[in-house]
């Protein structure tokens, strides 16, 4: 990471989601405006980041970050509005959070303008920008937490493991066990050979 943001506008927030791809659980978003001073050497997109170093960046982004926000969107908005339509809400959600916003830079290819503030998709923006990628640790961290508060209610699924993503283990448990009420129930929650009895 080269630059600290895209534009050259002062109030340049970073936002970017976590949890797209899994079964169960919200899909999160973080939008973050970093200092200009920021700098951070281990800062890099989430998936690249140990869940040690994600939680040790989580409290240095949140006390030098100018303002961010985070947002969840739960599975049934999730079903009624399909994935992509939830994660860009979770980030739109997450951006009415801060104080000012001048521009918007996304991760991804993918958004709906917000309040007419200008914006731009970079993809793979969460290794090249630290303010989205800042967005992504804490999207990132904010909803493993939430995974493992829901894991308490249905251990049966090792969410504190496998965070709602489509595990090998995870399946075998809804095939067990049935969909729990925090499961996505548009997603396919089983493979083609699973059928899944209700």
């Amino acid at each position: 990471m080269l630059e600290l943001k895209f534009s050259d506008y002062e109030f340049e927030c970073g936002t970017d989601e976590a949890g797209r791809g899994c079964l169960a659980g919200p899909v999160t978003a973080a939008a973050v405006i970093l200092p200009s001073y920021f700098l951070n050497e281990i800062l890099n997109d989430s998936k690249q980041l140990s869940h040690k170093k994600r939680e040790f960046l989580k409290p240095i982004i949140e006390s030098e970050a100018v303002f961010y926000g985070v947002a969840h969107v739960f599975p049934k908005k999730i079903d009624e509005i399909n994935i992509l339509n939830a994660s860009i809400l979770a980030m739109h959600h997450a951006i009415s959070k801060l104080e000012k916003v001048e521009f918007i830079s996304v991760d991804g290819n993918r958004f709906k303008a917000f309040k007419s503030i200008p914006y731009q998709t970079i993809i793979r923006g969460d290794s090249k920008y630290p303010n989205i990628a800042a967005a992504s640790v804490l999207a990132k961290t904010y909803r493993d937490a939430y995974m493992e508060k829901i894991h308490k209610e249905f251990p049966m699924y090792n969410w504190k493991q496998n965070k709602g993503y489509p595990t090998k283990e995870h399946r075998e448990a809804i095939q067990k066990h049935g969909p729990s009420k925090y499961h996505r129930m548009s997603f396919r929650l089983l493979a083609e050979q699973d059928p899944i009895e209700l």
